[in-house]
């Protein structure tokens, strides 16, 4: 599997899950394919499942650690992790889009373009898409924040 390796976490590049994505037939195979990526996410430690870091909205214990580099805009980087095993596998295509990326580079990607180009947005049940879109908000936030802060 291909990857992108910024120090801290090691998770696959959004095109290389799309490119496997697109070899999978069936959507059995695709949901353990999205556990296997969650498989592959750095450890996320102990001490950083705190409330500051667990996402609201989601059905799931999701934990979002955001790292800002100093500048006008910003590179972001992520880390993240769930009690579910599906949901670490979305938490890690989400790291996959966002992580590494500009603070305005974050806030204009569309989340939902990439959950509808994988199919998840006719795949996931209600509750993890309204999880997912609270896991893009809670990074888009994130992002407009450190913009604001250099304002």
């Amino acid at each position: 599997m291909q990857g992108a390796n910024d120090g801290d976490t090691m998770t696959a590049t959004l095109e290389a899950i799309s490119d496997d994505f697109s070899y999978l037939e069936d959507w059995e195979d695709r949901y353990r394919y999205v556990i296997d990526l969650g498989r592959d996410l750095a450890e996320f430690p102990d001490s950083e499942r705190i409330a500051e870091n667990k996402v609201q909205g989601c059905v799931s214990q999701v934990w979002l650690k955001t790292k800002t580099a100093s500048g006008d805009n910003p590179v972001m980087t992520f880390a993240g992790d769930s009690d579910a095993h599906i949901v670490r596998g979305l938490v890690a295509i989400m790291l996959a889009l966002y992580s590494g990326r500009t603070a305005s580079e974050i806030i204009s990607t569309d989340a939902e373009e990439t959950f509808k180009a994988l199919g998840l947005d006719e795949h996931l049940t209600p509750q993890r898409a309204n999880g997912l879109r609270s896991m893009v908000a809670r990074i888009k936030r994130d992002a407009q924040s450190a913009l604001s802060s250099v304002a």
